[in-house]
C-alpha cells in the first residue's frame, strides 16, 4: 500500500514542471449501510438522542489514514472516504441503535429533539494498520448523558482491530466496514442493557 505515499510529492513536482499534464484520479470509498427493519422499536423503552462524535485533527478530513508500527502515521492522498470518519460513525451508531430494538425512538440530537439519554463520543483511531499484516483499527469513546439530570451515567471505550483479506484498498475498506459494524453493534447492545436496567 505504500506505493501511493509519494503521490503528494509527485503532484507538487508536476505542478512545478513544464509539460506535466497527467494527474492521478482520487478514489472515494464508502461503508455499507446496514438496513434497519421499520418495526424495531420498544414502546416502553427509552428515547435515545445521538449527539456529535468528535475526532482528532488527523480525522477531520476524508483521507484514509494508515499507521505503520507504533510511531509512523500518514494519510493516502488519492484514497478518501465519501464522508468524514466521525460522520460515518455517527450515522452507523444511529442505525445500530435503531436496529437493536431496545429503544422507543432513536433520533439525531438537535435543538428541537427531546429524549431520555444523549449519546456522544470521541473517535481516536479509524484507519489502516500495517504491523506487519494489514488490518484496520478503531478506537472510540462513547458516553451517555441522562437528559433529566444532565449528568454522564455511562462511559465505555471500544478498541478493536480487524484483519484485511489482502493488501488492496478494497480489502482495507471491507475490513473497516466489518470492524465498524462490530464495534457499533456491541455499543448498541451495551447501551440497551444499561438503559433497560435503569427503567
Amino acid at each position: 500500500m505504500r506505493a501511493t505515499l509519494c503521490g503528494g510529492l509527485v503532484a507538487i513536482a508536476c505542478a512545478l514542471a513544464v509539460g506535466c499534464a497527467t494527474t492521478r484520479p482520487v478514489h472515494y470509498y464508502t461503508l455499507a449501510a446496514a438496513s434497519v427493519p421499520a418495526n424495531q422499536v420498544k414502546p416502553d423503552g427509552p428515547a435515545i438522542l445521538v449527539g456529535p462524535i468528535e475526532a482528532g485533527e488527523l480525522l477531520q478530513d476524508t483521507r484514509i489514514l494508515y499507521r505503520s508500527g507504533a510511531n509512523m502515521a500518514g494519510a493516502y492522498e488519492y484514497h478518501r472516504w465519501t464522508q468524514r470518519p466521525a460522520t460515518m460513525v455517527r450515522e452507523g451508531l444511529l442505525r445500530a441503535l435503531r436496529s437493536s430494538g431496545e429503544f422507543r425512538k432513536v433520533l439525531e440530537s438537535t435543538s428541537s429533539t427531546t429524549g431520555d439519554y444523549l449519546v456522544h463520543g470521541k473517535l481516536y483511531e479509524f484507519g489502516e494498520v500495517d504491523d506487519p499484516s494489514v488490518k484496520t483499527s478503531i478506537s472510540l469513546q462513547l458516553a451517555l448523558i441522562d437528559t433529566k439530570t444532565n449528568r454522564d451515567v455511562w462511559d465505555r471505550h471500544y478498541s478493536r482491530e480487524e484483519p484485511a483479506a489482502g493488501k488492496s484498498m478494497k480489502d482495507v475498506v471491507e475490513s473497516m466496514d466489518r470492524n465498524l459494524q462490530q464495534v457499533l453493534n456491541q455499543a448498541a447492545a451495551d447501551i440497551g442493557r444499561f438503559t433497560a436496567a435503569r427503567h
